[in-house]
């Protein structure tokens, strides 16, 4: 069993996204041990880019400060051999194709593979495209994971047939943020999703406060935080692995209710 089934093995997975040197890299290591010591099951690192285009304000933000520091991608490959000294639970790298590319297709998957990266999400990768990665993923043994958007209708049953990892449904349309409800019909779109893979489906975007992840965690296998979580960042600097720790905490205790 891979270590991303693992992380849904029995029960509703909690996955905070964390942007990689946002305020800077030492504080993203302790966010992400602070995460994983209250409860998260699988952890989601961003590698900044300059032209997010699926990010809303909040992780666009995120990206500007931390490329403004002098993040780079071989500093994140080594912040992750860091992490993996006593971090156990899987992780995912979530950025842009054109990082991948500029760095080299292979030499950045087999990285992800020596560094002990479970999984890759590409949101500007459309499903037709991705035998730009996908041979090398496998190759390698990283998860190229899918998403599903409301918009994907027809392509839901063939997107979730050819599914690794985990599926990353879209929870509304637009970019990534906090939203006050969400109301997009998402138990149908994961009925079709449970119809053709047993690939373990987590529903992110708008998802901030403990009774939409409960409600999100009786549709889905797993609830993926992402904005709220840079908010707490950008609002206590170096200050915020505690606060982070807290949130994650409330929030997995919400959907393992």
């Amino acid at each position: 069993m891979s270590r991303i089934s693992e992380a849904f093995q029995n029960k509703k997975a909690f996955i905070p996204f964390i942007t990689c040197g946002d305020p800077d890299l030492e504080t993203t290591k302790a966010v992400v041990r602070e995460a994983v010591k209250n409860g998260a099951d699988l952890i989601e690192l961003g590698i900044p880019f300059s032209d997010p285009t699926a990010e809303g304000p909040v992780i666009q933000g995120a990206n500007l400060r931390a490329l403004s520091t002098g993040v780079t991608t071989d500093k994140i490959f080594d912040l992750v051999r860091e992490l993996r000294l006593d971090v156990k639970i899987p992780m995912v790298f979530m950025t842009y194709a054109n990082v991948v590319f500029s760095y080299g297709a292979e030499r950045f998957i087999s990285t992800c593979k020596e560094i002990g990266m479970d999984g890759l999400i590409l949101p500007d990768l459309p499903f037709e495209e991705k035998e730009e990665f996908e041979p090398l993923c496998n190759q390698y043994g990283v998860d190229l994971i899918s998403l599903i958007a409301p918009t994907s209708e027809n392509r839901i049953a063939m997107i979730a047939k050819e599914a690794q990892g985990f599926i990353y449904l879209v929870s509304s349309l637009g970019v990534t943020g906090t939203r006050s409800e969400i109301t997009t019909d998402l138990a149908s779109i994961v009925r079709v999703i449970r119809e053709n893979t047993d690939v373990p489906c987590a529903i992110g975007f708008g998802i901030s406060k403990p009774e939409q992840a409960k409600k999100m965690s009786q549709i889905a296998d797993g609830v993926i935080v992402g904005s709220a979580i840079i908010k707490i960042i950008e609002q206590y600097g170096q200050e915020a692995p505690g606060p982070v720790g807290d949130y994650v905490k409330e929030m997995k205790e919400a959907i393992s209710l």
